[in-house]
């Protein structure tokens, strides 16, 4: 294993009333194998070219600044979930999808399940924006991350800032306003 593989760094979010915490890094020598909400951080930083870039990058996005990233990935998952995380990425900035329009993208409107499973093992949270997928009634569902950072990153890409009162205009949150097709 070369030093890039074993390359990790982390964000400590700075963002004022922010609930994400510590965000970690992976990266391989091929692209950023994974972004991970941790509690603080939990290894030795050994940051390289990629995670910097990466940390930059996020920090953009957290401030408002940024809408798309310019990261080459390289997550770890099977064909299927590759191919759900790719239909992932291809969610606009501000906007939501429901796990039967991630099925139908992908060719297979009977594998909401599985669609739904490997949204939860997305290994990149934020750049591949697995937080985009909410409920088909326009509820917020699951998030490895937990609701509450789901619902600051929703809040923070609809008007550009977060604060506490995340929730407020979030589809099924507090208004009516649902923007995934169904």
């Amino acid at each position: 294993m070369s030093s890039l593989e074993s390359a990790i760094d982390y964000v400590v979010t700075p963002v004022p009333a922010s609930p994400l915490g510590t965000i970690r890094i992976r990266a391989s020598a091929r692209g950023i194998r994974e972004i991970a909400f941790v509690e603080a951080p939990d290894e030795t930083p050994h940051p390289s070219a990629l995670t910097d870039a990466c940390r930059a990058q996020l920090s953009d996005y957290l401030q408002g600044e940024r809408r798309e990233f310019d990261l080459p990935l390289d997550p770890v998952g099977t064909p299927f979930q590759r191919r759900v995380w790719a239909a992932l990425a291809e969610i606009p900035h501000g906007q939501t999808r429901s796990y039967a329009d991630i099925a139908r993208h992908i060719g297979n409107l009977k594998a909401m399940r599985a669609v739904g499973a490997a949204n939860g093992r997305n290994p990149i949270a934020i750049v591949v924006p697995c937080h985009r997928v909410i409920g088909r009634n326009g509820q917020l569902t699951g998030y490895a991350g937990g609701l509450e950072r789901k619902a600051w990153l929703l809040a923070l890409e609809r008007h550009g800032h977060a604060d506490s009162g995340a929730l407020a205009g979030v589809p099924g949150q507090g208004d009516h306003h649902q923007d995934h097709r169904r």
